[in-house]
Order: structure tokens, then C-alpha cells, then sequence
């Protein structure tokens, strides 16, 4: 298999299809909620998550069997439903070149879901390319205590100076050298100890 091109892809107003509506389905829409994509679910039964999810209006859902149609406009598919259902879904998505997830099926995958790290801002995926999810969560959790809470909070002040320091009058080679400092881990370790005095301050 050809070495897989990491991305992080932007999915706000994009349509996202998504066929099945179960436990597994669940956990793929539940990661495409915050993205700011289309999401439209096709599934004969829902369960209470998913029903929710479109009784508030953050997902349409449409309890029927897929038809391919229903891969008009979709930028992105994700079949987490039937085998029967999931073996249409790819074939009309590889026929109108559409980027399609097969649930458990590798060789019926385009891109895969990576274990993630979310850190605010902060996002560090873990792949296999499907060889072993299992293997991808261990790494994650072991990142997860590596990289901990702390960074959202560094990632988005580090944000704000980075737009000061490139609006700065400083030269080119000034900003860059101020960049990297500022990215280190001293400079992270520096930060988390002000968030701790911080806090104490707070409390006392």
C-alpha cells in the first residue's frame, strides 16, 4: 500500500454523509459535531444520541435505505452501517470520486480515522493506516500524558503572540528567532508555572 499524505482537513459548510446510525456511527458523527460540516445520516434505526443530535438540529437524519442520489454534493462519506449498505456507499462514492470511510474495512478506505490528542488548538493524530487501531490508542494515551491540559491554554497565548510578533516592526530573522523561543519547553514550563501561581493566588 502507497505511504498515506497526512492532513488535517477543513469541513466547516462542506456536506459530510454519513450511512448508519448505531454505537459506531455514533462516535463518527460525534467527532464531526464540532467541524462546522453539513452532517446528514441515513440509517433505518437511530440510536437515542444520534435522534438527539437531530432533534436539536445539529444533524438531519433520514431513517430509510441509502440511494445514490444521496451522494449528490458530498464532500466527504463515512459508511458505519450495514455491510450491504457500506458496500454501496463506497462503490457510488469511488465512482462520482468522492472520499469514503468503511468502518473496520481497510481496503474500502480513502483516509482513516486517527487517535487524536486534542489539546484545544493543540490536534496530534496517530495512524496506522489501518494495520492496528489498537496500537494507535496505546500511542495516544501515552501522548495524552506527555502533552497534558496545560497546552490549550499555552497553544492559544502562543497564537496571540505570534500575530504581534509578525505585525511587529522586528526583522525577519528577529520574529523567527522570537517564534522558535517562544515554542520551546522552557518556554512551556515557564508558562505552567505562572498558570500555577496563578491558580494558588486564586485560592488563597
Amino acid at each position: 500500500m502507497a505511504r498515506l499524505f497526512p492532513m488535517f482537513l477543513k469541513l466547516e459548510g462542506r456536506p459530510v454523509l454519513v450511512v448508519g446510525a448505531g454505537s459506531v456511527a455514533e462516535q463518527k458523527i460525534r467527532g464531526l459535531l464540532d467541524t462546522g460540516a453539513y452532517i446528514r445520516v441515513i440509517a433505518l434505526l437511530a440510536t437515542a444520541a444520534v435522534t438527539d443530535w437531530a432533534e436539536s438540529g445539529q444533524i438531519a437524519l433520514e431513517e430509510r435505505e441509502l440511494t445514490p442520489s444521496d451522494l449528490d454534493g458530498v464532500f466527504l462519506a463515512v459508511g458505519a452501517g450495514s455491510r450491504e449498505s457500506n458496500h454501496r456507499l463506497f462503490t457510488e462514492a469511488q465512482r462520482r470520486g468522492v472520499l469514503c470511510n468503511v468502518v473496520d474495512v481497510p481496503e474500502q478506505c480513502d483516509f482513516f480515522y486517527p487517535a487524536v490528542v486534542q489539546r484545544g488548538d493543540l490536534q496530534i493524530a496517530v495512524s496506522t493506516s489501518g494495520q492496528s487501531p489498537s496500537l494507535a490508542q496505546r500511542l495516544r494515551q501515552q501522548l495524552e500524558q506527555q502533552f497534558g491540559p496545560g497546552y490549550e491554554e499555552w497553544v492559544a497565548r502562543l497564537g496571540e503572540t505570534r500575530r504581534e510578533v509578525l505585525n511587529s516592526r522586528l526583522s525577519p530573522d528577529r520574529k523567527r528567532w522570537l517564534l522558535q523561543t517562544l515554542a520551546s519547553r522552557e518556554a512551556f514550563e515557564a508558562a505552567l508555572a505562572s498558570q500555577s501561581r496563578g491558580a494558588e493566588e486564586k485560592a488563597s
